[in-house]
């Protein structure tokens, strides 16, 4: 498919057909929490503009296939799960994992065979299930080996109202945690501090480096095309261990996107139960109002900050307001960048090129967590030149 060259720009519209989200398809998405897909139960899902259907069958496998049956059209997560296949509520024709249907229980004559509704490959991982929504043969899903040690992991998810690319963008701007985040955890570790900001290619994708006065050094990396990963603010102990954080920003549709959410605190033994008691006995999230209306009430000059900042769940609420105050897609052609705004610049810049390049049919890079990354995301510099930012 022929593209314009203001298409190596929009990275805000991801829907079937378009560039940016043929090459996210190219990638492997979290598209569900695993728990949270019982044995034997099927719901409805959407990701970059299209619907489908995920269920889990009765052996444990997770499947994802078309939203609709093939017969009639109706909405095929309403059915029921028969062992590994899922039946149509409507007129009880089943599919298989791959799509296949292999029942049609009113045909004196069945032409199961010459039925295939669309299947994509599901893999778990670290909690969550991955799918791949690209054509061709799926690539081997990334493994994160720091992850899968001992230790204690945490999965979680929220919706945003605003497109996936603004929360992406959001990840390597490190001055935002200093006026946004002014009230927060992030001010118990310093980082209220207005940092001096500088960017690199790498590896994976971009590392940010927020260096603030003495030794702290904050860095934020963006795994291409769509992956957060920093590692926790609070210094290594042994009570507490050391923490580090890995997100998928993953579009809904072009005004709404999820991010699934993996926190790894490495830490052993006794420390490890202790620590997760302690979890177990924080003060969850309010109940009444979720961070995203917050967010919208205080948009709409309904409540203050003041009146909100003792929330546990006040970043989430903080980041929902900054992202979405841009507009449901933000208008970059208005923009006024500076060298502050490195990162920002250069995953920018990053993404146009492999777009163009996936446009073109010319081979993209083939991006890598490394080690030499994960030494980065742990806040040491490489040893190369910083990437100089032109604005």
């Amino acid at each position: 498919m022929a593209a314009n060259p203001s298409d190596y720009t929009d990275f805000a519209h991801t829907g079937p057909g378009t560039l940016a989200g043929r090459y996210l398809r190219h990638f492997w998405q979290p598209v569900a929490i695993a728990r949270d897909l019982p044995l034997g139960r099927a719901k409805p899902i959407r990701i970059m503009s299209e619907n489908f259907t995920l269920y889990r069958g009765e052996g444990g496998a997770a499947h994802l296939v078309a939203f609709r049956c093939a017969h009639r059209g109706t909405q095929l997560s309403t059915g029921w799960v028969e062992g590994d296949e899922i039946r149509c509520f409507y007129h009880g024709w089943k599919y298989d994992g791959n799509g296949q249907c292999t029942e049609q229980p009113a045909e004196p004559e069945p032409f199961c065979s010459r039925i295939k509704i669309k299947a994509c490959p599901v893999q778990e991982y670290l909690g969550l299930i991955f799918a791949y929504l690209g054509d061709g043969k799926a690539p081997p899903l990334p493994r994160y080996p720091s992850f899968e040690e001992e230790g204690v992991r945490q999965v979680s998810t929220y919706v945003r109202e605003c497109n996936f690319f603004q929360n992406l963008e959001n990840y390597v701007d490190e001055v935002h945690v200093a006026f946004t985040h002014r009230v927060s955890h992030f001010a118990d570790h310093g980082l209220y501090v207005v940092p001096r900001i500088s960017a690199e290619e790498t590896d994976w994708g971009v590392t940010v480096y927020a260096e603030r006065p003495g030794d702290l050094v904050r860095a934020t990396a963006i795994g291409m095309p769509n992956i957060g990963n920093v590692a926790g603010g609070a210094p290594p102990s042994d009570e507490e261990g050391w923490s580090e954080f890995i997100a998928w920003r993953v579009p809904i549709d072009d005004e709404r996107h999820v991010s699934f959410n993996v926190t790894m605190t490495h830490i052993k033994g006794e420390a490890a139960e202790r620590l997760r008691q302690r979890q177990s006995e924080r003060r969850p999230a309010p109940t009444g109002e979720t961070a995203s209306v917050v967010a919208a009430r205080v948009l709409r000059g309904e409540l203050e900050w003041s009146d909100v900042e003792s929330r546990p769940d006040i970043v989430n609420v903080q980041d929902n307001a900054a992202q979405v105050g841009q507009g449901l897609i933000a208008d970059r052609t208005h923009e006024r960048l500076g060298s502050s705004d490195a990162g920002i610049i250069l995953l920018r810049r990053i993404w146009a090129r492999e777009l163009q390049a996936f446009a073109e049919e010319r081979p993209l890079k083939q991006w890598e967590r490394t080690e030499r990354v994960r030494a980065m995301s742990g806040g040491v510099p490489s040893e190369q030149p910083t990437t100089q930012v032109a604005v």
